[in-house]
């Protein structure tokens, strides 16, 4: 067995992270799914401080020293394995839209947490993963996925984060309509009610259990089992342009839903021509055609010497 005295150092650590969409209609901070569009992270270790380079979303924006997400996450990573880098350059070519609903800061911190095993020399332990990003993040649901890959199902015991993942339904694909505007998941939140009636409760629990069945064998209840009374329509005022696309696309007989605290809208269901197709992007929004990640989060090391 490898010990902490075995482990070996790395020239440079490569990270692949999928795209996120939490929710999923009923799943309210308990489902995941993870897509086929990805963040790569590379570390190379080095020095006594951090350079980090950003390209694609986020680039002039995010920090670019300690505070950067990654950076914050590796050093969570290398805490928590009783490891130490004093130094790394990161650069981060980065795909998934930031503030959008697609799991951008769930992949920054499963990614640096990632990295972290990489540079101790230590393989991923998946589990534990889910564990710390649940620490950083707050809340499981995306970083499960992203960890995961797959259809996940999250839950906290006490404070710490539990995933499961499912298998879905051969097939099964999403449309991903992005805008160009941002909303805030602290903001998305501020809109739910702290009260709601015992019935539509009743009704999510029922919905959330057969989206269950849906994804993961039964595709063609997907429209009923998207059905959501929780929090979709209360977030309205925020986005109130993404409420009118998930309306008129279930209207047309396509289970559409809010991915994650929004603004962006998915399509779940079958590969793009084999029912009703979605439609072209409004005007201001871009599509997306995306498969089901199967493997979630991946780590390659080359190794020194």
């Amino acid at each position: 067995m490898e010990t902490k005295d075995d482990r070996r150092p790395c020239d440079q650590v490569r990270v692949r992270v999928p795209a996120t969409s939490a929710n999923l209609g009923p799943g309210f901070d308990a489902f995941g799914l993870a897509l086929t569009l990805y963040d790569d992270l590379i570390v190379t270790p080095g020095g006594s401080g951090v350079t980090v380079e950003v390209t694609g979303p986020g680039a002039g924006e995010v920090p670019l020293d300690e505070s950067h997400l990654v950076v914050r996450s590796i050093r969570r990573g290398l805490e928590a394995l009783g490891a130490s880098v004093p130094g790394f350059t990161l650069r981060c070519e980065n795909r998934i839209p930031h503030g959008r609903g697609l799991g951008s800061s769930s992949a920054a911190i499963v990614g640096g947490l990632a990295a972290a095993y990489g540079l101790a020399g230590e393989p991923v332990d998946r589990e534990r993963l889910v564990v710390l990003a649940n620490e950083i993040e707050g809340h499981p649901d995306n970083v499960a996925a992203a960890a995961l890959g797959g259809f996940t199902i999250a839950w906290t015991e006490g404070e710490t984060g539990r995933a499961v993942r499912l298998e879905t339904v051969e097939g099964v694909a999403a449309v991903a309509y992005v805008p160009d505007n941002r909303v805030l998941t602290k903001e998305a939140r501020g809109l739910l009610p702290g009260v709601v009636p015992h019935s539509d409760a009743a009704a999510n629990a029922g919905k959330a259990a057969l989206l269950v069945a849906a994804l993961t064998a039964r595709p063609e209840l997907l429209l009923t089992a998207t059905e959501d009374l929780l929090h979709q329509e209360y977030r309205e005022p925020a986005m109130p342009e993404s409420l009118a696309l998930v309306h008129k696309l279930r209207g047309s007989g396509l289970p559409a839903i809010v991915s994650g605290a929004g603004p962006t809208v998915v399509v779940l269901g079958r590969p793009v021509g084999t029912r009703t197709a979605p439609p072209p992007p409004p005007d201001g929004w871009t599509r997306h055609e995306l498969a089901i990640d199967p493997v979630g989060v991946q780590v390659w090391s080359l190794e020194a010497g």
